[in-house]
């Protein structure tokens, strides 16, 4: 290719370039490039092609390659700078600079004007890469060309201030060459302006003059600046401000200064450093407050002005307001650290240092002394500088390390002689430790040096105010030192808080001592100890104005948390004046402060207590004894508020606790008689008579120590007497109190007399007595007023008349005394109008007068009311009785005696609300006549059988649960009043209606003891004969017989009472002739039906049931036949088992029986007929039938559990639910429990099975609920022995053997011990009890331990089952010996079991000796002969139990491979027919292990498996032996997915067998 062609082609590629053809342009040059390697253009061309095309290295590299080839042409460069500024790459970026360099250098000559565009990006680059001192240098070469081509004024102030831009980031940290041209800049920017002022010129000299405020070495620029823009711009902050602080940071207070900050606040008196230069200027002329005030003012607008924060600290140092300096140099230290902070201010850092280091230890706090010592080890030469060392010295002897202090003392006084510290020091040293001849002379030294020092002359009147006897005597001396301390230094507090001592303690001058108090407050905010001292003498001058300002102020400027001692003395102040609120709130605000204070706690408690908040006082005082254990005051107000709550006996505790500690404090000892004497009257009104007496002479003892103590105490004597008098309430024969010998004024004061109730009430009008001679009151004569009327009524028992009539009088006398004291006093007006209302004065105008006064005295009167109404009542007045009663139920509903006084009424009216009333009065509290009145109204209405259908009976009687409220009432009214016959026959009547047949014949017996001296035969007859009833119903029957005979035997309930004695006694021939002769005096043909059946009963006893029979139907030709005679027929029947009989019988009661009547009893007698004629399943409908027609019937429902497995053992489980109904109907259907535990027995429920709901459980809760039952004992052996069984079939380990040989004595205990039992009922447990125990023995292996069990048993108890038995048990042994049995032996077993015929258990044992001998054959037989006889028996148990014995001996043969089709068809037959019994879960399992032997791998075999598996309601037992067959099956079909089903099957339930098994399959 020739020349002309490589210039076509650079052409060619040219022109496709500008096509933006760049490939064909790249072909073109690589075409040139072929031929002219080095061709310039051709690399240019390239590299423009290959940056278009986004490929930058290529055009890197093709842009350098034209640069080498000829560096002084521009295209190359200009295209690096061109593919530089695209690209991100920060190779390329790190380059750009060199390209413009060369550039620079390329167009300096020849155009200036590309020049400065390159010169203006390679600034730009400078400024991005922070590469400020090239970048200051390049513009500033810019700007003197652009000045050297003769650019305008504009364009060269765009530049400058273009430039101040860009330099004014970090400006500080450049070097003094680019500090310096950025200074020029911004001079030249500002001189450059054509417009001044404007915002634009304006700014830049704000810019400029905070560029200047952070160049240190610029403040004469700086100065300069400020005072030109002052010049052009008089309105403007901002240069006062710089100029402030350039003479804030320079420490100046000059008269410039001062100006310079005058006018500053004069234009804005917020301004921060116009207040900060203010503030120091305060400084220096000694004006601390007003410089702390003015330096905070000034820090809120520049918080980062360290020298603000280090004047501020020394203000508050010198004016001792340590925490606040403290802070203050805490925020300079803060502000020194920053990394804009010079070297220079070093120095600054450790004066702070210092002045922390001062106030930390000027504070004198201990917690602060680390603090101080670690912050003057920061300090440079501390032990070099006499000021350091002595803080230092100080702060140990803060912390109270005396030898630490003593060796700085000893090095400052040995090094610095000359210094007023050091001896200072040393006289701290000695005053610590109390040497104060040593401490004065040491800071008269110091004071000798630095005589001008308040410290000093402080200290020194310390000295003087502590020192020995005679300075403390004459304090004039320390007072000398006081007032200098104070003159040289008026903010040091604590000098005026010794002058407040002085002028308090001293002088007595208390109005001056509060003005120092209050200056020494003033001074120091956080010294309590003046503030408390100023306010109390505030208090004690009476100025409370003065005192509360002075508190709230206190507490509205205090921090949370602080000023406890403002908070107390206000919630004080506050309790004073009954403000209890707001005292309660301030008290918590001190304990906030201070919670480990117990005199707050105690005031606290004081403040709840008097706002009646009792729980909250309570606590308040438990936490203030817990923090002072020895507050006897605490521990008496806990006892107080509890004795006020009611919590007697708790309070009884705490009082005797103090008395453990102040063995007679008298408040105490007097808390505690009252709380006695509050049990007692708690007692009763409960009428716990006993407890009550008790507790009278724990008071009366208590109150007796304490006037021993303190007889002049009129309250003592008063409460002595409300004690004895309380004791009017209680019965009298449980009043025998012993009092102490001091009231009675005998010589030995130890010595106790017995009392009996009037001597105890003539004791207490003696009190009261000479609590009056002590101090008269009205309350007092009414309360002897009240004492005589008490023993009046008392004597008025005994009829005594004329003690009677003079102590009535007395009492009228000393109550008019009480109204003539106090007539406005409605309680005095109501005790003289009861007085004057009773029998021996009986003065009704009076009382009526008396009443009336006391309404007019006190509007809510209940009390005065109601006795206004019986006053009315006893008059006749019904009408207007009835409206004052009505008046007294409005104004309090809760009163019983209104309630009582309207019964009365209802009762006299004959109205049918009378009993509802008189029950309301015993739901209101007890009270004898409403107890009585209730008694009576429900003991005659169960009297009265007409009605006990009707609703009013129901509701009365059942719904009210009238028989138990009554049977209460009447309990309490007896322990009363114990000389009413009447209450005890109604209380015993109750007692037999609960069936509590002792306390029945306890109130019956009482009843005749009361009776027999009264002269009432009639009366004493009807007694004696509910006595002799009763005694019957215990089985006293002697004494019953006794009762009888003691009446006139003329009643025909009398001698049918008599006869059932005799009865009951077993003399029947004496019980026959007293029916014979209650016979002759029946009135009705109900008398004689009951009487016929009772000699029916009386003959069946004596086995002449056919003379029985004939009563019984004797009684049925009655034309009314009795109900009861009906059935006894059936029943008679059913006992000798006549079906004909016992189906008249039943059918001819079923034809008198209502609807809803005998329902039990019938149900009874039609299950028993039912299975009487072998209609089990009919026998268990009847049940079913009766509990679906009365669910709510428990009785019904136990009568089901109880049919269930012995007419239908299938329907178990249905069986155990009834029973657990039952149990929840009747807490006391203890049988049902039993019938339930039967059920689960039934269906072989046990605890493998269900943990909580199975036989053991259900006979375990009913034994403990009645152990004497001995049917529960027996249930309980059967479960136990079940549970037994189940552990050796399912191979674990019995968790208890042997209870039941240990059972079975229980049970022979229980029966021989019980009454009422049958001997052959009683035979029959005995026999089934023992053989129990044998069997378990015999399964448990110890074989010589049944022998010698039979052989016991077979004493006592003879028969052919025991001798069978024995038998066993010797073949049981030879069996394991290993011996083979002989044919002999074997024919004398077959003999013995055919002895025992019908036993079908001996069938089975016989068939599992002949299977041990491979007589398959002849087991086969045995078992046939077993299901034959159970077939017999009607036993279906007995029946399923020899089909799968049947089913399982056939099953052996089959597995023994057998080739036979007779022992196959056996298990197929007997299995069958089990299901056709019951769903049998065995049976399908023998049928499946049948089909897994013949078909192993057949689908039947695996559903029929399957379905024994996971069904979830069949034995674990069974599940089991399912589950390894159907292992076996699935492994040998290899179905993995149902061996996976079947493995999770078994690990869920816990069968380690199979997955065993699983595991030896896997790995064979």
């Amino acid at each position: 290719m020739s020349n002309k062609e490589v210039k076509a082609a650079l052409k060619s590629a040219r022109e496709a370039i500008r096509n933006k053809d760049y490939k064909d342009a790249l072909k073109h040059c690589k075409a040139v490039l072929k031929l002219e390697k080095n061709n310039y253009n051709a690399w240019v061309f390239i590299g423009v092609a290959a940056s278009e095309m986004d490929q930058p290295d290529q055009a890197q590299t093709a842009y350098r390659k034209a640069a080498e080839l000829e560096p002084e042409q521009l295209l190359a460069w200009q295209g690096l700078a061109s593919l530089y500024e695209k690209s991100d790459q920060p190779a390329f970026k790190e380059e750009l600079p060199e390209i413009y360099q060369k550039l620079l250098k390329l167009y300096e000559s020849n155009d200036k004007q590309k020049w400065c565009e390159v010169s203006r990006k390679l600034a730009d680059v400078y400024h991005q890469e922070r590469k400020y001192d090239e970048l200051a240098r390049a513009w500033h070469k810019l700007i003197k060309v652009r000045q050297e081509e003769g650019a305008g004024d504009e364009e060269l102030h765009e530049l400058w201030k273009k430039m101040t831009k860009l330099l004014s980031d970090n400006a500080e940290e450049q070097d003094n060459e680019i500090q310096e041209l950025l200074v020029i800049a911004f001079e030249n920017a500002l001189s450059t302006s054509k417009i001044i002022p404007s915002d634009e010129h304006q700014k830049l000299y704000s810019e400029f003059i905070s560029f200047l405020s952070k160049l240190p070495h610029k403040k004469s620029r700086l100065q300069r600046a400020c005072e030109a823009m002052t010049a052009d711009y008089p309105s403007e902050l901002f240069p006062q401000e710089a100029l402030s602080l350039y003479f804030i940071q320079s420490g100046c207070s000059s008269s410039e200064a001062k100006l310079c900050y005058s006018r500053l606040h004069e234009i804005d008196p917020k301004s921060g450093p116009g207040n900060i230069g203010l503030g120091i200027c305060a400084f220096y002329d000694k004006k601390y407050e007003e410089s702390a005030k003015s330096l905070a003012q000034g820090l809120k607008q520049n918080i980062s002005c360290t020298v603000a924060w280090y004047y501020l600290a020394q203000a508050q140092l010198k004016m001792h307001k340590y925490e606040d300096a403290i802070r203050a140099c805490n925020q300079a230290l803060k502000l020194s650290t920053r990394k804009d902070m010079h070297e220079s201010d070093n120095r600054q850092r450790n004066i702070a240092l210092q002045l922390k280091a001062e106030a930390l230890v000027g504070s004198g706090r201990a917690d602060y002394v680390e603090e101080a010592i670690q912050t003057l080890d920061q300090l440079p030469d501390v032990l070099n500088d006499p000021l350091l060392l002595a803080l230092k010295c100080r702060a140990h002897l803060n912390k109270m390390q005396y030898d630490v202090a003593f060796k700085l003392t000893a090095k400052l006084l040995t090094s610095h002689s000359e210094k007023g510290e050091a001896y200072a020091v040393k006289g701290l040293l000695c005053y610590s430790q109390k040497k104060y001849d040593e401490a004065e002379e040491s800071f008269q030294n110091a004071l000798q040096r630095k005589p001008d020092t308040a410290d000093y002359y402080f200290y020194l009147g310390l000295i003087y105010w502590f020192m020995g006897e005679e300075t403390r005597r004459d304090k004039s001396k320390a007072l000398t030192h006081f007032l200098k301390a104070a003159k040289l230094d008026p903010y040091m507090g604590r000098a005026f808080y010794y002058l407040g001592q002085y002028y308090r303690d001293v002088s007595l001058d208390k109005s001056r001592a509060r003005g120092c108090y209050k200056k020494a407050f003033e001074l120091d905010g956080s010294d309590g100890e003046a503030g408390a001292a100023a306010v109390d003498l505030s208090m004690e001058l009476e100025d409370m104005d003065t005192a509360l300002t002075m508190l709230t102020s206190v507490i509205e400027n205090g921090r949370a948390g602080t000023t406890k001692w403002a908070w107390l003395r206000r919630g004080l102040y506050n309790l004073r004046i009954n403000q209890h609120s707001q005292a309660v709130v301030d008290l918590q605000a001190a304990l906030r402060a201070d919670p480990k204070d117990s005199i707050c706690w105690e005031c606290l408690g004081e403040a709840y207590l008097s706002r009646g908040g009792y729980t909250t006082a309570l606590k308040s005082f438990i936490k203030a004894s817990e923090l002072n254990p020895g507050s006897i005051y605490s521990m008496y107000k806990i006892a107080a508020i509890k004795q006020a709550v009611g919590k007697y006996k708790e309070a009884v505790a705490e009082y005797q606790l103090i008395l453990t500690r102040v063995k007679e404090y008298v408040p105490a000892v007097k808390g505690l008689g009252e709380c006695y004497l509050m049990l007692a009257r708690n007692a009763i009104v409960d009428h716990l008579d006993k407890t009550a007496a008790d507790c009278l002479e724990q008071s009366l003892d208590f109150f007796t120590r304490a006037v021993k103590h303190r007889p002049d105490v009129s309250c003592l004597w008063k409460l002595l007497g409300d004690s004895c008098t309380t004791a009017e309430a209680i019965s009298p024969g449980n009043v025998n109190v012993s009092v102490p010998g001091l009231l009675f004024g005998q010589v030995e004061k130890d010595q106790k007399q017995k009392l009996d109730k009037f001597e105890l009430l003539k004791l207490g009008g003696r009190c009261y007595g000479r609590a009056i001679k002590l101090s008269s009151s009205s309350n007092l004569w009414c309360d002897v007023g009240i004492n005589y009327y008490h023993q009046a009524q008392h004597l008025s028992v005994y009829g005594c008349s004329n003690e009677t009539s003079e102590l009535l009088e007395k009492s009228l006398q000393c109550l008019k005394k009480a109204v003539m004291m106090d007539s406005g006093n409605h309680q005095y007006w109501n005790a003289l109008g009861v007085v004057a209302n009773c029998k021996g004065i009986g003065n009704h105008a009076l009382a009526q007068h008396s009443f009336i006064k006391s309404i007019q005295a006190e509007q809510n009167n209940t009390v005065a009311w109601t006795n206004l109404g019986v006053l009315y009542l006893q008059e006749g007045n019904v009408e207007l009785a009835h409206e004052a009663f009505k008046v007294a139920q409005s104004l309090e509903p809760s009163y019983v005696n209104c309630w009582i006084g309207q019964a009365l009424i209802a009762e006299s009216v004959g109205s049918y609300e009378t009993m509802d009333l008189f029950r309301h009065t015993t739901e209101l509290g007890m009270h004898t006549e409403g107890a009585k009145g209730y008694g009576h109204w429900v003991c005659a209405t169960l009297q009265d059988k007409t009605n006990k259908n009707s609703e009013l009976y129901r509701y009365n009687i059942l719904q009210m649960n009238a028989i138990s409220a009554a049977h209460v009432a009447l309990s309490k009214y007896t322990e009363r009043i114990q000389n009413d016959a009447t209450a005890f026959t109604m209380l015993g009547f109750l007692n037999e209606y609960l069936n509590l047949k002792i306390q029945a014949s306890e109130a019956y017996h009482r009843a005749v003891t009361l009776l027999k001296n009264a002269g009432d035969q009639e009366r004493l007859n009807f007694a004696s004969r509910n006595y002799g009833r009763a005694l019957c119903a215990i089985g006293q029957y002697d004494r019953a017989i006794n009762a009888y005979m003691s009446t006139t035997l003329s009643e025909f309930d009398g001698i049918c009472g008599l006869a059932l004695a005799y009865y009951k006694k077993g003399l029947f021939k004496d019980s026959i002739k007293a029916y014979e002769k209650a016979l002759s005096l029946t009135t009705s043909e109900q008398e004689k039906a009951h009487v016929l059946t009772a000699l029916a009963i009386i003959e069946y006893k004596q086995n002449k049931l056919d003379n029985a029979r004939t009563l019984l139907f004797k009684c049925s030709m009655l034309k009314e036949p009795n109900i009861e005679s009906l059935q006894a027929l059936c029943t008679l029947g059913l006992a000798k088992r006549d079906v004909t009989l016992s189906s008249a019988a039943l059918n001819e009661l079923l034809k008198h029986l209502k609807k809803g009547d005998c329902v039990y009893e019938k149900c009874l007698l039609s299950c028993a007929l039912f299975s009487l004629q072998g209609r089990n399943i009919t026998a268990q409908r009847q049940a079913s039938k009766a509990v679906h027609s009365n669910p709510g019937d428990p009785v019904l429902w136990t009568l089901l559990s109880r049919v269930v497995p012995h007419c239908a053992p299938q329907k178990s489980k249905g069986g155990a639910v009834a029973g657990q109904v039952a149990q929840n109907l009747n807490f006391n259907h203890a049988k049902a429990l039993l019938y339930s535990g039967v059920n689960h027995l039934a269906m072989g429920r046990h605890f493998s099975q269900h943990k909580y709901n199975n036989s053991l459980k259900m006979v375990q809760r009913a034994a403990l609920l009645f152990p004497d039952d001995p049917a529960v004992w027996s249930g309980l052996i059967a479960a136990c022995h079940t549970e037994t069984s189940a552990c050796y079939l399912t191979g674990k380990k019995p968790k208890h053997t042997g209870l039941e040989s240990a059972l079975a004595t229980a049970v022979t205990t229980n029966v021989e011990t019980a009454k009422d039992l049958p001997a052959t009922y009683i035979q029959a447990f005995k026999s089934w009890s023992l053989w129990q125990a044998i069997t378990a023995s015999k399964q448990t292996g110890k074989m010589s331990n049944t022998e010698a069990l039979c052989t016991k048993a077979l004493k006592s108890h003879p028969n052919d089952s025991l001798l069978l038995l024995k038998k066993q048990i010797h073949c049981e042994q030879l069996l394991q010996s290993g011996k083979p049995l002989s044919g002999s032996m074997l024919e004398e077993l077959k003999k013995a079991v055919k002895s025992n015929f019908s036993s079908v258990s001996a069938w089975h044992w016989l068939a599992e000796i002949y299977k041990t001998q491979d007589m398959m054959a002849a087991a086969e037989m045995c078992y046939r002969q077993s299901l034959q006889v159970a077939s017999q028996q009607g036993s279906l148990s007995g029946k399923l139990s020899s089909l799968l014995r049947l089913a399982q001996l056939a099953l052996t043969v089959c597995m023994a491979k057998v080739r036979s089709d007779h022992w196959p068809a056996l298990v197929q037959e007997a299995t069958n027919e089990a299901l056709k019994i019951s769903s049998c879960p065995l049976a399908l399992l023998f049928q499946a292990l049948l089909q897994f032997i013949q078909k192993i791998g057949a689908r039947d075999t695996r559903r029929m498996l399957e379905r024994v598996v996971y069904q979830p309601e069949y034995p674990e037992t069974v599940t089991s032996v399912a589950r390894w067959y159907l292992l076996r099956h699935l492994h040998f079909k290899n179905d993995y997915e149902l061996l996976d089903v079947l493995l999770k099957n078994a690990k869920a339930n816990g069968d380690t067998k199979v997955l065993e098994l699983h595991k030896e399959l896997s790995a064979a």
